[in-house]
């Protein structure tokens, strides 16, 4: 059998797997329009987002609003309400990545999730958008569990799989992500397809960047296209 560098891919979820900009995006507006305050344009979302719902309420927010609990935590609160309904209006896979793990299932390499997505709407997205494939564990932001950039989520996907930290691809579109996956001890590859620029990703220990999902199986040493 052909030798595999690496066994597992930990996966991020928006922006990697998922393009869910349109729905945060969305949800935000709504809260801010409800409270009088202004909405922003989409593009301005990728940078808001990444860090969990509370900092993307908390950049959304006006900059006089943003050392008010009361109001954070109004604002919070209702855009849960709001997402719950709304999470899967527009929310896709982009392109390439069924087929990408689809190759991942036939060369029999593990994968997992580690999001800052609340651990609630991390799980319905991975059931709705991708049960076909079988993700040995999905994690989103969990109380009492440090977000990433820490890396005790992705030491702990490596410790559930029973593989070590450096024969995992770890695959995101963000600095919190590249930032993560060094720290882990975890092969960095960041998405040109995402949330954010590549010079970002450079900047925060990408170890490679990629511009298609089949790139990936290029580390597996299948060549599968």
């Amino acid at each position: 059998m052909k030798f595999k560098p690496y066994q597992a891919v930990l996966f991020d979820l928006d922006g990697t797997l998922l393009n869910t900009l349109d729905d945060l995006a969305n949800t935000t507006n709504r809260v801010l329009a409800a409270k009088g305050f202004p909405t922003h344009p989409l593009d301005a979302y990728r940078y808001f987002v990444g860090e969990g719902a509370a900092k993307l309420i908390l950049r959304a927010l006006p900059s006089g609003k943003r050392q008010d609990d009361h109001c954070i935590q109004a604002c919070i609160q209702a855009f849960y309400e709001d997402y719950d309904l709304n999470w899967n209006v527009s929310s896709r896979p982009y392109r390439g990545i069924t087929e990408m793990l689809d190759a991942l299932s036939a060369e029999e390499i593990k994968i997992a999730v580690l999001s800052n997505k609340p651990d609630k709407f991390t799980q319905k997205c991975v059931t709705e958008y991708f049960s076909k494939w079988h993700f040995e564990v999905v994690f989103g932001a969990r109380e009492n569990v440090p977000r990433k950039p820490d890396p005790f989520g992705a030491l702990e996907v490596a410790t559930l799989l029973n593989c070590p930290p450096s024969r995992f691809i770890y695959v995101g579109d963000t600095a919190i992500d590249m930032l993560t996956a060094n720290a882990a001890g975890m092969f960095a590859v960041g998405v040109e397809w995402g949330f954010r620029p590549v010079d970002e990703l450079k900047a925060a220990g990408a170890q490679l960047i990629i511009g298609h999902p089949s790139a990936i199986l290029d580390l597996l040493g299948s060549g599968t296209k």
